[in-house]
């Protein structure tokens, strides 16, 4: 029996794990790209993998496992990263309640978390505020990955390792049962999967308007301390990141939490704020970011949310060495609904790998296993 092919239609983070999960199913892959690099959502972020964001369960066993993928790659290939761990550092008392509760339950699912005092934090960590500070959850699974080098080799590593073919600067113009096309070029296969994020819209546009699901714009910033040799020691992010993950709503402190932050700084909801800082093994720090919702959004950046992004990271950082190096924003889908990914198939042999959010660095590549190892 002849090896069947199968065609990735985008090489985004999720078009390329799903090519290195068909390639380990057996198939001769072969992705296509419109643009001649990886340029989307997937090299516009944190370069986290942050399993403490996700619920315990398939969520949370996905984004390990994912971890466990990027690694082995990142080993391999020899590329460098930062498995720092993280702070949820906690500055009030309702984030303090929150941070507590939700380590021991986190300590009960078995996760590498603890709960560490404000005297620990400043021992151990670089450039915290100290002010106001009550302690911090503390979590060691997370790592930070420059995206920009990281799926940069990654096209190279899948090639050398599993045979998968690149075709780049080629626009697919429309998918079919067993073919897809650029213009009146035709490229077949066996299988289909279209893993091309927003871009999905032009492809499938009734399947999309049927979806709950939208698109959110992002703005972050980049930065360098004056200091070459400064360390943090952790990715960081207080209050507003707790609201943000759906792992912290098993805190039943969460409400009060919430309430709090919606008297003192609507404002931050409103734009959908919650405010990190990854720092990759250049030393180079990431911060951001927001969340804009809609179908279509004004191409430049909100010089107020890049502010409030600031002002609220000065509660938690003592930041008056950095220098910004960089800004920008991104664009990814998310399903309104709730659900934490989307997979469709919209025609005989034809999947959509879709809609897992902001979420693409710690879920693609378990995500992308579990969807083509159940076709």
């Amino acid at each position: 029996m002849s090896q069947q092919n199968a065609i990735v239609v985008g090489a985004g983070i999720v078009g390329l794990a799903t090519a290195r999960a068909l390639a380990l199913k057996g198939y001769q892959v072969t992705v296509i790209e419109k643009s001649q690099f990886s340029l989307g959502a997937s090299v516009r972020n944190f370069g986290m993998l942050w399993p403490i964001g996700q619920p315990d369960g398939q969520l949370y066993n996905r984004a390990v496992r994912t971890r466990e993928i990027w690694l082995d790659y990142l080993d391999t290939a020899h590329i460098p990263y930062n498995s720092c761990g993280s702070l949820h550092l906690a500055y009030n008392q309702e984030e303090m309640d929150v941070v507590e509760e939700i380590g021991s339950f986190f300590k009960s699912k078995n996760r590498p978390v603890s709960v560490i005092s404000s005297k620990t934090i400043l021992e151990n960590y670089n450039g915290i505020n100290e002010d106001g500070l009550m302690g911090a959850l503390r979590s060691e699974d997370e790592t930070i990955i420059d995206p920009r080098e990281g799926i940069k080799n990654l096209p190279d590593f899948l090639n050398e390792k599993y045979k998968v073919t690149f075709i780049w600067g080629t626009a697919i113009t429309s998918v079919s049962s067993n073919a897809v096309y650029s213009g009146k070029t035709k490229f077949s296969a066996d299988i289909i999967c279209v893993c091309s994020g927003a871009d999905f819209e032009t492809l499938y546009p009734e399947q999309f308007k049927q979806q709950p699901i939208i698109k959110t714009k992002l703005q972050m910033m980049r930065f360098k301390h004056k200091d070459p040799s400064y360390q943090i020691g952790a990715s960081v992010c207080g209050g507003l990141s707790l609201l943000h993950y759906k792992s912290f709503t098993a805190s039943s402190s969460l409400s009060k939490l919430r309430l709090k932050i919606e008297e003192e700084i609507p404002e931050y909801l409103k734009y959908g704020i919650h405010v990190m800082v990854s720092q990759n093994n250049e030393g180079e720090l990431t911060v951001g970011d927001s969340h804009e919702y809609g179908l279509d959004f004004d191409p430049f950046d909100k010089m107020e949310i890049n502010k409030m992004i600031l002002d609220y990271l000065k509660k938690l950082m003592h930041i008056d060495q950095w220098e910004m190096i960089q800004s920008w924003n991104g664009v990814y889908p998310i399903m309104t609904n709730g659900a934490t990914d989307l997979f469709l198939n919209p025609e005989a042999g034809v999947y959509i790998l879709n809609g897992i959010g902001g979420h693409g660095m710690t879920m693609s590549f378990g995500f992308a296993e579990e969807m083509i190892n159940n076709l």
